[in-house]
């Protein structure tokens, strides 16, 4: 049977919950046991991939096609285990199961109630992880006392009965603000914090306190005190410069040491050499350069998440320190303001969906072909990319892409069927927003010689992909005439997967998201290699 530790946070949002429970999977793993994360959010929506990522940020994906949360993202980063569509749930799904379920008559007749059935509907995301690792770390999104996150404290408060509570474990994140004119850190909303939970029946095990300073020793007891939890199980959670120090923090701080404690189960050193090695690199790092990301997203740095992350982990494999600079594409539209550029190593030209920026993304990406500045395109930045070299190249200058409207000459369209998984797919302009994309996992081959097939070493793939548009196949010769390569396509041929100059020293476009697969242990190969291009760039300035 599994043991499960269930995150909770109160105060106020973005405490870091998702962060500290990859870290302690991260440390258990080094204790040599397995693990396996979850998230339940409370939001009404089926899934993120509908919403603006001003407002949840990253969309993150998962091998078999799930739109998920982005702490599923640190889950991977910390542990390396793939997560799957089972790792992540919402309101809006647990509820849309439960109907589905009543539509079909299956609860013969009875009232339907948030006690017992979605509850149990919660119970049973749960229950079905039983068994698949040591241990099962289910992180529940929102702050407690949000109306919408009932149902699941008390989902997890029965839970912990029903499996016993030695094989149950509570931690809970909060926030000890400093006050400047006090000149203190207050422990009153830890303690609120603490009430509003166990008034819904919960007493936390352990409790993660946030602060931007050291928390003083008469600090913890106070709270120890009030909120009825053993001294060492308050357990100080300090602001890191760098998010892969979190593990190490933690160990230092004992909380991996006092969830084995919990479970009864031997204390035994955790074999840390990976992360610290981590540390080593990104803090003693032997070359410095500058990325420019160009977005419509920039504003809020979660939109990119994992493609940030990715970036330090091709840092962390070159020794080098990666500074990031993020450009909103719009300015762009503006030809003068083009010298933003002029001063940076490498520029990534993200994903995105909409008409916004455009312009200013295909610049970006003239000025990288005709500099020589090391160019990295992502889905969306792999299509404006193409079309800049239909435009200046081909000389079609009523290339653009469908997505944007009807247009004279579609380099770029809305794909109407695929393969997945051995049976064709079809989609339409008239389906539903939600989960209609090209969503997961797809193979595809690349040309030997290519730098594509350099990076990876290898000439078969598979990555994650999340889009409903691509390029045209038809125009791969007249481009190809003209330099760009397409280096991979889909194993049937049809859809092109990378796309790269030949007289270029280093200018790749991807349909995919590489991001979504890179770990600081384990850098994926295109960020290792653009890293890598925009560091021998540097050197010739």
């Amino acid at each position: 049977m599994s043991r499960y530790i269930f995150i909770t946070g109160g105060v106020v949002s973005s405490l870091g919950k998702g962060l500290a429970s990859a870290a302690l999977g991260a440390l258990l793993q080094a204790r040599g046991y397995s693990v396996r994360l979850c998230k339940l959010d409370p939001y009404l929506n089926v899934d993120p991939g509908t919403m603006s990522p001003f407002q949840h940020g990253e969309v993150f994906v998962t091998d078999d096609g799930a739109e998920t949360d982005l702490d599923l993202g640190h889950y991977e980063r910390f542990t390396g285990r793939p997560a799957t569509k089972t790792d992540s749930t919402t309101t809006g799904r647990i509820y849309l199961s439960v109907l589905n379920k009543e539509r079909k008559g299956d609860y013969l007749g009875a009232t339907i109630q948030v006690i017992p059935h979605i509850t149990d509907e919660i119970k049973d995301f749960l229950k079905e992880k039983d068994g698949t690792a040591d241990f099962i770390l289910a992180e529940i999104g929102g702050t407690i006392g949000d109306i919408e996150g009932l149902p699941y404290l008390e989902a997890i408060r029965q839970f912990g009965n029903d499996i016993g509570r030695g094989n149950a474990l509570y931690m809970h994140a909060t926030l000890l603000p400093y006050i400047a004119a006090a000149g203190e850190l207050k422990t009153k909303p830890t303690q609120h914090s603490v009430k509003e939970l166990m008034s819904a029946g919960i007493a936390p095990d352990i409790l993660l306190c946030r602060a931007d300073r050291p928390i003083e020793e008469g600090d913890r007891k106070k709270i120890a005190l009030f909120c009825n939890i053993p001294y060492e199980r308050v357990i100080p959670a300090l602001d890191a410069n760098s998010i892969y120090d979190v593990p190490l923090a933690y160990n230092n701080e004992g909380l991996d040491a006092q969830v084995i404690k919990c479970f009864g189960l031997p204390d035994k050193a955790p074999a840390l050499s990976t992360w610290k090695t981590i540390s080593e690199r990104i803090w003693q790092p032997e070359h410095t350069i500058k990325i420019a990301i160009v977005g419509k997203y920039t504003n809020l740095t979660d939109s990119y998440k994992s493609l940030n992350e990715a970036l330090v982990h091709g840092g962390i494999a070159n020794k080098t320190k990666v500074e990031l600079k993020f450009v909103e594409a719009e300015i762009f539209e503006d030809e003068s303001k083009i010298f933003e550029l002029e001063d940076v190593n490498g520029i990534l030209v993200p994903g995105g969906f909409g008409s916004r920026g455009t312009e200013g993304k295909i610049r970006a990406a003239q000025f990288a072909r005709e500099k020589n500045v090391p160019y990295f395109g992502i889905c969306f930045g792999m299509q404006m990319a193409v079309i800049e070299a239909a435009r200046n190249l081909l000389g079609l200058k009523g290339a653009s892409s469908t997505e944007f409207g009807p247009c004279d000459i579609p380099i770029v369209g809305l794909m109407t069927e695929w393969v997945k998984d051995n049976e064709k797919v079809a989609r339409s302009n008239k389906d539903d927003m939600g989960g209609t994309m090209r969503l997961g996992a797809f193979p595809a081959m690349l040309k030997a010689g290519s730098k594509a097939a350099q990076a990876y070493n290898a000439t078969e793939i598979s990555e994650r992909h999340r889009h409903r548009y691509e390029v045209d196949i038809s125009y791969a010769k007249k481009l190809e005439e003209k330099g760009l390569l397409f280096s991979g396509l889909s194993p049937d041929g049809n859809l092109p997967e990378i796309c790269e100059y030949k007289n270029h020293p280093w200018f790749v476009g991807v349909q995919f998201h590489p991001e979504l697969k890179s770990k600081p242990f384990d850098p994926h190969p295109l960020f290792v290699a653009f890293v890598k291009a925009a560091l021998e760039q540097s050197k010739l300035v």
